[in-house]
């Protein structure tokens, strides 16, 4: 067998092993270098592994890990409820729709679907069911509408996308992620209230439920002056970026800088104490992500040095020479991809074969970006592993087996959202065009 084989065999075997998907990189990695190179190349270990973290853009991944985690931990989730549910008011569907958009907001301040879920879930998933939601129902709707915190700016996932493929601007691709993001939302939302009105959940009398701290519904002016500092963040990040007044990067340590004001002055809910518990919170998620990306560094060299990737790029290619037809087969894969992996290691692995693919069918990077990002974020809620889906079924402590017939639902439904954008670039690109960026 060639050494790609070997190398391929090795990764494929320890994943099924359930050796961890870092060590099953680094490990493969090895693999090919021994067999295919020279056991003396395996000095080069070390070095590749410095490389792949060694880039400037990715300070921004662990700080807006730590954004996310100090605007959680500040009670942004429940003050966002507030104003919603105030400014929606008692219909069928109404906490529904308040769940979609306050999971939709929050993906605007963490860029992290698992954080955006935890954050809603808690606060929305009792209100819920007292409304008479059914637990599944309502852990999977919070599950897939924090998906699209990683579309919707800034996205961790689209930071690493912009690193692993050359040229691509950075907020060109926040830019391009901000309609697909909506339109994503919007699609889990019309079979939400559609469900919600066919069972009548939520009639006018159950729709005030209180939440949280056993008050009375606020009004729309209290709710949303209480709600400000949290719809501020987005306003603040991205007006940042498009001003020009400091870059992607420069943006997360505003953000961390204003969540932490946020949390110790304006809603006093976490202290100094607090705030050195999130950073060791955030450096141990984050601990996690650059072990990924180092580790997978050894991969990428060692696939680039033996041809693996270049190989497996000239296979797909040649299965057809309809661009269509590839471009639906490579989302399916994506699809199957992100239901067992999570979008960091599938940008690492696949990225460097379909770059070449994306290069011969002359696919803009930015609109592909968009297109890997929503299908990534579907595999989010959809079982095997659907890491958002766990977060909400843990809060609501039932099983995971329990939401397959409500993924299924919305999965059709974002799915639908990914063909608009597939078919008509123009949703992702017309605004960082608008905007001036290089797409």
């Amino acid at each position: 067998m060639s050494p790609d084989v070997w190398m391929l065999l090795a990764f494929a075997g320890l994943l099924i092993a359930g050796v961890p998907v870092a060590f099953s990189l680094g490990l493969s990695g090895a693999v090919g270098i021994v067999v295919g190179l020279s056991p003396t190349m395996l000095a080069t270990l070390g070095t590749n592994t410095y490389n792949s973290i060694a880039k400037y853009p990715l300070i921004a991944i662990p700080l807006f890990i730590l954004t996310g985690l100090i605007f959680e931990r500040s009670g942004v989730a429940l003050r966002l409820v507030r104003f919603a549910q105030a400014l929606i008011g008692p219909r069928h569907g109404g906490l529904a729709l308040v769940a979609v958009l306050v999971c939709m907001i929050m993906g605007g301040m963490s860029g992290s679907g698992p954080a955006d879920a935890a954050a809603v879930a808690m606060v929305m998933l009792p209100s819920m069911t007292k409304a008479g939601y059914p637990k599944p129902f309502s852990a999977t709707l919070i599950a897939a509408s924090a998906s699209t915190a990683i579309l919707i700016p800034p996205s961790v996932a689209l930071i690493l996308y912009s690193i692993v493929v050359p040229g691509v601007d950075l907020r060109a691709l926040f830019a391009a992620g901000l309609f697909p993001g909506l339109l994503a939302g919007a699609a889990l939302l019309v079979p939400a209230l559609i469900v919600s009105k066919r069972y009548g959940w939520e009639g006018g009398g159950q729709a005030g439920v209180n939440l949280g701290e056993g008050e009375e519904r606020l009004s729309v002016g209290e709710s949303f002056r209480q709600a400000l500092p949290a719809l501020f963040a987005p306003v603040l990040i991205l007006g940042g970026l498009r001003s020009g007044l400091f870059t992607p990067t420069e943006a997360a340590v505003v953000a961390v800088a204003y969540g932490a004001l946020v949390g110790l002055f304006l809603t006093r809910e976490i202290n100094l104490r607090d705030l050195w518990e999130l950073f060791g919170e955030a450096a141990v998620i984050s601990g996690v992500v650059m072990l990924i990306i180092a580790l997978a560094g050894i991969f990428a060299w060692a696939g680039t040095m033996l041809g693996t990737f270049r190989h497996l790029a000239e296979w797909i290619i040649g299965l057809t020479d309809n661009g269509v037809l590839l471009l639906i087969l490579v989302m399916l894969a994506v699809l199957v991809a992100g239901m067992l992996l999570d979008a960091i290691s599938i940008y690492l692995i696949m990225m460097p074969i379909l770059i070449p693919v994306m290069q011969h069918f002359e696919w803009n990077p930015v609109w592909f970006g968009i297109l890997m990002a929503m299908n990534i974020a579907i595999g989010q809620f959809t079982p095997p592993v659907a890491v958002n889906l766990m977060v909400t079924t843990e809060v609501a402590r039932i099983r995971l087996e329990h939401t397959m017939g409500w993924a299924l639902l919305f999965v059709v439904a974002m799915a639908c959202a990914l063909a608009l954008v597939a078919v008509f670039p123009g949703i992702a690109l017309w605004l960082p065009t608008v905007l001036g960026y290089n797409v």
